[in-house]
């Protein structure tokens, strides 16, 4: 069969020139590359030969599948699948993979790193000392003693309560089904309303759905305590991006921290968060971290295998 590793994937030239020998070995074509291309007519050039493509976040939509009429399966280092048209797959019978689990600890650490940083402005007191400032009046806060409320708690979700509890916070957790892992941990769950209502800190692990869909909007953001601060390292349309930029202006809470967005960054100069106080923004790096990429990569190759078998 003939597969393609259509981006870099964090995977190194000699990695990739190892992996290459291995399936041809096993007398199947091998190619990748060094380069991230986000075109139709880049993607299309590059997979429309191929029985199996690897791929991470870019969108991949019916005008491109379209195209690769030899496709049979999709390898996906990434844990989310929206931005693939998985009703094409399906009726045109395209197995799709993804790589659960292998961001599980980066999130999850960049979600406390997010609540630390808003909580003490580390970022924006940054700026001030290369500026020649001082503290002045500012006192920040300790995660010691917050409640902090877990929306979703799946593997993420789980991996974050347990970091909380080891920093000494009350957690909180609202999901669809009770997990009795998290159970056993002595969290109790809430619903979605209770926990906005109690919480100090908001911390957001689900997946994008329908039904999570701007699940917190700003009839749930004026539930929030006025001092409470919401996380999002989840997926970008599950909070109303404009309700949150004009509660944040409003001071209708005191802070965010956000690493998820509409559409993958750069964002546009004039995005509603961009001029936002209290808002610390990064790139979507939450699964960005060197261990993780490793994991990843050895989770779409060894997927690819088993398809092969």
């Amino acid at each position: 069969m003939k597969i393609a590793c259509v981006e870099p994937l964090g995977i190194s030239k000699e990695h990739f020139e190892e992996l290459r020998s291995e399936f041809l070995n096993s007398g199947h074509d091998f190619s990748y590359f060094m380069d991230r291309k986000e075109d139709e007519d880049s993607l299309i050039k590059r997979m429309k030969d191929c029985d199996i493509a690897i791929i991470s976040n870019i969108k991949l939509r019916k005008e491109v599948l379209s195209e690769c009429k030899q496709l049979k399966m999709l390898s996906v280092a990434f844990t989310g699948l929206d931005h693939i048209d998985l009703d094409y797959c399906k009726r045109n019978n395209i197995t799709v993979c993804n790589a659960a689990g292998y961001s599980t600890t980066a999130v999850s650490e960049l979600s406390i790193g997010l609540m630390i940083d808003v909580m003490r402005k580390i970022t924006e007191l940054d700026h001030v000392t290369r500026n020649g400032g001082t503290r002045g009046s500012f006192l920040g806060k300790e995660l010691r003693g917050k409640t902090v409320g877990v929306v979703g708690t799946g593997a993420i979700g789980t991996a974050t309560i347990k970091l909380l509890l080891a920093f000494g916070c009350h957690v909180v957790a609202y999901n669809r089904s009770k997990h009795d892992d998290v159970v056993a941990m002595g969290i109790e769950y809430v619903s979605l309303d209770e926990l906005l209502k109690q919480s100090d800190i908001i911390t957001l692990h689900v997946p994008m759905t329908s039904e999570t869909h701007h699940l917190i909007g700003a009839r749930e953001l004026s539930l929030m305590k006025h001092s409470a601060i919401l996380i999002n390292t989840a997926r970008g349309n599950v909070v109303d991006i404009d309700a949150l930029a004009k509660a944040l202006k409003e001071n209708a809470i005191a802070g965010a921290g956000i690493d998820v967005y509409e559409a993958e960054p750069p964002l546009p100069l004039e995005h509603p968060l961009t001029k936002a106080p209290n808002c610390v923004l990064v790139p979507h790096i939450g699964y960005a971290s060197r261990e993780a990429f490793d994991i990843r990569a050895d989770i779409v190759i060894d997927n690819v295998k088993n398809f092969l078998k």
